[in-house]
């Protein structure tokens, strides 16, 4: 006796985009929840130094927009699935082609927004970020290194708001021939300024350690030219998925929707985290390199005593210091020789 078929009535293709999408909002809730613990311990500094500066003020405002759209992503998305899944799952064709088929309602117009500013903003951090780090050569210097990603940066947006317009046209999906040449072509401009900003810092930082790491205290060795500082400053967490979903999108393989989920995730995480060690006092700032790289040895001799002292050297960052502090035997804070 054969067991009786319960599935669906579709293609084997259909039916693994759907697996996917439900896969991806998994995904995608479970990147909100880490977010959400990012957010509060970001805040949480940010919200003790707001009198500092306005600088943390503003942080603190762009780490709560941020935070707002992802949540409105996360209702819509949800909301996304329910009305693809449960009220209108006998949709002729099935739940995908019911969202392919539906993206001029609000809510999709709302999802792909919402997803569109997100990117932007973050990518607009992570060139706030470049900058910053090539301010220590010299304002001149940040700018020329950072006007041609600003140009890309530019772009994207352009294609971004075709690629949104074009996806949300009665008829037509994000899949659909038009708008897929504009996603791709939106995702290929973002994904490069992502991989032209991470290639700028990490060339940065390491140039730093090459030069400086013999010379440098572990502790700000630890804190500015580590492995870690490298991978966190450059974003490359989302550079690594982005990778993934544009050449899964280009190809439109169903795969995407899961890099697509991950992608979005990595992306608010890594600016968060890069936030965070702003808001700590770790982030590079353009006064990071600024002191002198070895603590400085002074000697002074006079007929009874000889004296010798260590300096200190001050490693200053935007919002802590780190002094690399030394003993000394000198009798007095002065080195002076004595009659």
């Amino acid at each position: 006796m054969s067991t009786p078929h319960y599935g669906p009535n579709e293609d084997e293709n259909t039916i693994n985009i759907e697996r996917f999408f439900l896969a991806g909002d998994f995904v995608s809730g479970v990147g909100y929840g880490v977010q959400l613990v990012l957010w509060a311990k970001c805040a949480q500094y940010l919200w003790k130094q707001r009198k500092r500066s306005i600088k943390t003020r503003l942080l603190l405002c762009y780490i709560s927009l941020l935070l707002t759209v992802q949540t409105i992503t996360s209702i819509v998305q949800a909301r996304t699935v329910q009305d693809m899944y449960i009220e209108n799952r006998n949709y002729p064709g099935g739940p995908w082609v019911y969202f392919l088929e539906t993206q001029s309602q609000p809510v999709d117009v709302l999802f792909d927004s919402t997803v569109f500013i997100l990117t932007f903003l973050c990518d607009l951090l992570v060139l706030w970020r470049c900058w910053v780090i090539w301010t220590a050569s010299g304002r001149a210097v940040a700018y020329i290194v950072t006007f041609f990603p600003f140009i890309v940066l530019v772009a994207s947006f352009v294609m971004g708001t075709f690629w949104t317009l074009e996806s949300t046209h009665p008829g037509l999906s994000m899949y659909s021939k038009k708008p897929l040449a504009f996603g791709t072509a939106y995702y290929a401009l973002s994904f490069g300024i992502n991989v032209i900003l991470t290639a700028l810092i990490v060339a940065r930082l390491l140039a730093y350690r090459r030069m400086h790491l013999r010379f440098l205290p572990a502790e700000h060795v630890r804190h500015y030219l580590s492995l870690v500082t490298l991978f966190v400053e450059s974003a490359a967490l989302y550079s690594v998925f982005a990778i993934a979903f544009l050449i899964s999108y280009a190809l439109n393989k169903p795969i995407n929707q899961v890099w697509l989920a991950f992608m979005g995730p990595s992306q608010q995480i890594s600016t968060y985290l890069i936030i965070y060690r702003v808001a700590d006092g770790t982030a590079w700032t353009e006064r990071t390199m600024d002191t002198p790289s070895l603590p400085s040895m002074e000697f002074s001799t006079g007929p009874q005593h000889k004296h010798s002292r260590l300096t200190t050297s001050n490693f200053t960052t935007g919002s802590s210091t780190t002094g690399v502090d030394a003993a000394t035997d000198a009798d007095s804070g002065q080195l002076r020789g004595e009659k």
